[in-house]
């Protein structure tokens, strides 16, 4: 399942960094899926959906940071955990239970953000 960041959060963006896809982002911050990826122009997403890798997305939420549940991966294949729940002061990065996922789903899509 993917991570998401609740409205505990305080904006520190400690976990920003921490994000191997890029898949966090600043308060009202538009987000595309090329940001910190191998994926450019017209591309295919795992589900079969053809999207623009390019095109800016409207922001998740104008308050707090958010997390863009098809570029999460939970960190696998990088790292034993998501390194933003373990970087966060308030605990506000837990699972998102509305994306539930397979470790298999997970890697898939790190192959496919990431070009491997």
């Amino acid at each position: 399942m993917a991570i998401i960041i609740t409205d505990e959060c305080i904006n520190c963006d400690a976990c920003v960094s921490e994000c191997p896809n890029n898949a966090i982002y600043e308060p009202d911050q538009n987000w595309s899926y090329s940001d910190g990826t191998a994926l450019k122009g017209t591309v295919k997403k795992p589900t079969g959906k053809d999207i623009d890798a390019d095109a800016e997305n409207d922001p998740i939420s104008d308050e707090f940071y958010f997390i863009v549940s098809d570029k999460c991966t939970e960190c696998k294949g990088f790292h034993d955990e998501p390194q933003c729940a373990s970087v966060c002061p308030v605990d506000c990065c837990i699972p998102d239970e509305n994306h539930v996922e397979s470790e298999e789903v997970l890697l898939e899509r790190k192959v496919w953000l990431h070009g491997e």
